[in-house]
């Protein structure tokens, strides 16, 4: 199983150097001269990777992969998705963080034990975590996108596979 922590914006120069969209909380880990990682394109062909240099530019990082030469070559990358295996990401000591695999695909469930959706995926924005929750069925299905915040997310249990919410008034209503 593998998950994602970046995707190849545009290039940058003409060293072939990429701008990377992090998608992880340890980018000092994944992007690492050294780190392989694999790049899925649009298509699902995935093609390996490995860092061999990195800066920060403007709220991204600038990489250069070893098996990314130049202009040419970095064009071709433009949308990558860069991925790592799961197998490799260290274990997380605090029992609030988990990593964006875990809660994709957990179930949503009221207090009460209502079902309200599934979690389909995280999404990071600069104001915080958000999940986003398909609510709803067949052409009633929508999306949620529901604050990752303990007061509105109070349980994560992924044993059975499931968050709690206490959603405030009006947050899934269609």
């Amino acid at each position: 199983m593998q998950f994602v922590v970046g995707r190849v914006v545009k290039p940058h120069g003409i060293r072939g150097e990429l701008t990377v969209e992090v998608r992880t909380d340890s980018p000092e880990e994944r992007f690492d001269p050294g780190v392989a990682l694999v790049g899925r394109s649009r298509d699902g062909k995935t093609r390996p990777l490995t860092v061999a240099a990195v800066r920060p530019h403007g709220g991204r990082l600038l990489v250069r992969f070893e098996e990314i030469p130049d202009r040419t070559a970095a064009e071709e990358a433009r949308g990558l998705t860069l991925l790592v295996d799961v197998d490799e990401l260290p274990p997380i000591d605090d029992p609030d963080e988990f990593y964006d695999h875990q809660l994709e695909g957990l179930r949503a469930e009221l207090a009460d034990g209502t079902v309200v959706g599934t979690v389909r995926e995280v999404v990071h924005s600069p104001a915080g975590e958000l999940l986003a929750v398909d609510v709803g069925e067949g052409k009633n299905r929508r999306e949620v996108l529901v604050p990752f915040v303990t007061a509105i997310v109070p349980r994560v249990d992924l044993d059975a596979g499931l968050i709690v919410l206490e959603p405030p008034e009006g947050l899934l209503d269609g």
